[in-house]
């Protein structure tokens, strides 16, 4: 089997979701000081849009947030593919 010159550079590692913590953490300890308050900054500023829209006005009013129903009970009306795994077939 010829081998694959593409994954020779993989670091299969960060692949996993600790990995990709890891990675992530080691990335955000690289950045400069200056760049790590910017980031902050716009982070805070996404957040403030976030609170500003009417979806999290009518949240707050009812005083809690909806979650969708476990194993896609919330997806009714949804058109499923035939062999999807709901025991229908067409």
């Amino acid at each position: 089997m010829p081998k694959n010159d593409q994954t020779d550079g993989i670091d299969w590692s960060l692949t996993t979701w600790e990995g990709s913590r890891r990675e992530q953490l080691r990335r955000w300890a690289a950045l400069p000081l200056e760049r790590i308050i910017l980031a902050i900054e716009e982070m805070q500023e996404v957040s403030d849009q976030f609170r500003q829209t009417p979806q999290a006005d009518a949240l707050r009013a009812t005083g809690s947030a909806q979650r969708a129903p476990p194993d896609g009970e919330g997806l009714r009306g949804v058109v499923q593919a035939p062999g999807d795994g709901t025991g229908e077939s067409k």
